[in-house]
């Protein structure tokens, strides 16, 4: 028989599930009526007139399915965040706010996870030979960790069904990670896990290529957010797969695992632009999801290769649970390292041909 967690985990599910299949249609509607669309730039890969605010049904599935089945006692950290982060984003969506403004709001919503969820990055478990860190140290890592991965989230939404492909993929994993470990919250953040998994399978339907909708940086920003907070609790609480096996230390390696394409194709391009001159926030189309376009591939191709190739990395971390934390994220590194520069490389040998 499942257990009452995995139960609850199903239903949180469903729920979000259920409100955002069903909220999306009046969102598009209400939309096309106010002529709220996505604007269409250089970098952007899509064409026509597309309503953006996805994210506010993503908002609403994840909302109501907490407020039925998650302990609000221990999550009323999140749900403060989330609703903060929420509103930037609506904001940023119909009248484009400044990039400081935008990190200040988002500052304000870690600081709520650190201090309300009292849930920051304290210990570094053995990375570097760093363990134990100072709490001002901590807090301006933590606070550097959740702005990291949002924004990589926000800069991969870039094609139809990527964003949300990588938060399906991302937060069932954490799911499953968090029913398996007998932290008394474990049960929490997994109803959190799944309630974006939900929300996102729903937003996918509308979504996948061809879009009819897009989630916005109101849908981005909530999972850049959530798949954080989950990201945190496995780095502090570590990995178990049975009452035997567990891997304690190995939360941080997980984590960039669940993560590796999103911050690893995130960090390359910030790199990059730095490397040739320009802001790190300067927008182009270097972006994997961009160059493998370039190749030919359609959206939903791009998609999936890219879905496939971060679970390809995630199975491939599991194997490597058993050796040290920092040769198994040299290893993790190369591997990514290795596949991620093909598309770079065939793109280059087809455009020395051409020319």
């Amino acid at each position: 028989m499942l257990s009452n967690e995995i139960l609850i985990s199903i239903a949180a599910l469903l729920t979000s599930f259920v409100i955002t299949y069903l909220a999306i249609p009046k969102i598009i509607q209400f939309s096309n009526k106010s002529r709220l669309f996505a604007s269409v730039g250089d970098r952007h890969s899509h064409k026509g007139e597309v309503p953006i605010f996805g994210g506010i049904a993503i908002f609403a599935g994840i909302l109501f399915s907490l407020l039925f089945w998650a302990d609000l006692e221990y999550l009323k950290f999140a749900l403060v965040s989330l609703v903060i982060v929420f509103i930037i984003g609506v904001i940023d969506d119909l009248l484009s706010l400044s990039p400081l403004r935008k990190l200040v709001g988002q500052i304000i919503s870690i600081l709520i996870i650190i201090y309300l969820g009292e849930l920051s990055i304290s210990d570094m478990k053995g990375v570097f030979g760093i363990t134990v860190v100072p709490e001002w140290i901590s807090v301006i890592f933590t606070i550097f960790v959740v702005i990291v991965i949002t924004n990589a989230i926000n800069l991969i939404d870039g094609i139809d069904g990527l964003a949300g492909g990588l938060g399906i993929l991302s937060s069932s994993i954490f799911g499953i990670i968090f029913l398996l470990n007998p932290d008394e919250n474990s049960q929490e953040m997994a109803i959190l896990s799944f309630t974006l998994t939900g929300a996102l399978f729903a937003f996918l339907r509308y979504n996948f290529n061809p879009a009819s909708i897009f989630m916005g940086d109101t849908g981005s920003l909530l999972i850049g957010l959530i798949l954080s907070i989950l990201a945190i609790k496995v780095i502090n609480t570590g990995v178990y797969i049975t009452e035997d096996i567990m891997f304690v230390r190995k939360g941080p390696f997980v984590a960039i695992a669940i993560l590796s394409v999103p911050l690893y194709d995130t960090l390359r391009v910030f790199f990059m632009r730095a490397f040739n001159g320009k802001h790190p926030l300067h927008p182009d189309r270097t972006h994997i999801h961009h160059v493998l376009l370039d190749l030919g591939f359609g959206h939903k191709k791009v998609s999936l290769i890219i879905c496939f190739v971060n679970l390809l990395i995630i199975i491939l971390s599991f194997f490597m649970l058993e050796m040290s934390l920092v040769l198994s994220i040299f290893i993790l590194s190369i591997l990514l390292f290795s596949i991620m520069s093909v598309p770079f490389i065939i793109l280059q040998i087809k455009n020395r041909k051409s020319e």
